[in-house]
């Protein structure tokens, strides 16, 4: 394994990315011997003692920092939604995961400088990740063949996408799919689970009883709440580190929400969805489920302005399944309120009905991926586009 370059790694860590802590938490599971044993594919690639690799690894490109550069959060800490109403402003974006009733924030401000939250939700250890390049937050259980582990970064890209790592057998593993490219796990598909963006405002509507990754305890001095990707989702320019074939059926910085059921891709291009009422409801079936695409403005961009919260408004989207307590609701707008026809109830963008005779129901939550067109057309290059 990398102990000698784990130390220099750790060196680099301290006096770049200065951990208010001094000392990495970073530290491997003591169930490792469980899993495979081997070379590690943060240091050679292309090992006999590793199976056939998913992707070419010439296509695995430098980042520009060494492994753990961008240190992971590994001992994150909390506070309560109904306490810390104002600790962001409304529209700024934040993850949503949700696991066994109990629900965390994660906000973009935090991420952007981190890319990987390992923690454990409801007693299920997660991964919380974020690739600023590709725009998209993709969350998975961390456990490997029944082993739990946690991930790190690798300083390495694919296709503009983070390349992690996992701190079991250091294979190499796409953020974008959660599976394991080149290594001793090569071929092993990590759970993912629901992580969409979504304006804190609209968190905190829909999970009151919720908790919020505390920004103030993270063990590193790092200026929350800046950009360092000024302006990167302008539509006009192309995606820094990609290598590969781009997907000219739409531009590539195209914001889109991209779905997958029962082998089905779809993409909804963020201009179908915008609508001048503030919010939208888009009804469609995919993989053979009916689904609803729920759009509501009031989440910004977090790679727009100088801060995060400056960004232009993008607004949150959400995607569900349409059937609820056995009925199978249909969705529109009245009054620039997103409304169901059988009942009346109003929803908001994150699927919670906020008023009438549902209210409190959450509609179940379809896995989806905010990101740009070029990052889900690379890893779902079969899709199709939906057209209104």
């Amino acid at each position: 394994m990398r102990f000698t370059r784990t130390l220099l790694a750790l060196s680099f860590v301290a006096a770049a990315c200065a951990p208010s802590t001094g000392t990495s938490t970073a530290e491997a599971p003591t169930t490792r011997a469980e899993l495979p044993t081997g070379p590690s594919a943060l240091e050679t690639r292309t090992s006999p003692l590793f199976p056939a690799p998913l992707i070419r690894p010439a296509e695995i490109i430098s980042g520009g920092v060494p492994p753990d550069g961008i240190p992971s959060i590994d001992d994150p800490r909390f506070i309560a939604v109904a306490d810390n109403l104002d600790v962001l402003p409304g529209s700024e974006p934040v993850i949503a995961v949700e696991v066994n009733g109990e629900a965390r924030a994660y906000p973009i401000r935090v991420l952007i400088w981190h890319e990987i939250v390992n923690d454990t939700l409801a007693g299920v250890p997660i991964a919380v990740t974020y690739c600023p390049l590709c725009n998209s937050a993709i969350a998975f259980v961390r456990r490997v063949r029944g082993v739990e582990t946690t991930f790190g970064t690798s300083g390495a890209l694919y296709a503009s996408s983070l390349v992690m790592y996992d701190r079991a057998t250091e294979s190499l593993w796409t953020h974008f799919d959660g599976k394991a490219v080149i290594g001793l796990l090569t071929g092993d598909q990590l759970e993912a689970i629901p992580a969409p963006l979504m304006a804190w405002s609209t968190f905190v509507e829909t999970y009151p009883d919720g908790r919020i990754l505390d920004q103030t305890r993270t063990g590193f001095n790092k200026p929350y709440g800046t950009n360092p990707y000024i302006g990167y989702d302008d539509i006009s320019t192309d995606p820094e580190f990609f290598t590969g074939f781009l997907d000219t059926r739409e531009v590539a910085k195209e914001r889109v929400a991209g779905i997958s059921i029962n082998s089905e891709q779809k993409a909804y291009r963020l201009g179908t969805l915008v609508s001048a009422d503030g919010v939208s409801a888009t009804a469609d079936r995919v993989g053979g489920n009916e689904i609803v695409v729920l759009w509501q403005q009031g989440q910004v961009s977090a790679l727009d302005g100088a801060t995060v919260g400056a960004g232009r408004d993008v607004g949150t989207v959400g995607v569900f399944r349409r059937e609820t307590g056995g009925r199978l609701l249909t969705f529109s707008v009245a009054d620039r309120r997103i409304v169901d026809t059988e009942t009346g109830s109003t929803w908001n963008g994150a699927g919670f009905a906020t008023a009438g005779e549902l209210r409190g129901t959450q509609l179940e939550r379809v896995i989806h991926f905010d990101t740009f067109w070029f990052a889900w057309s690379t890893f779902q290059p079969t899709t199709t586009i939906y057209e209104p």
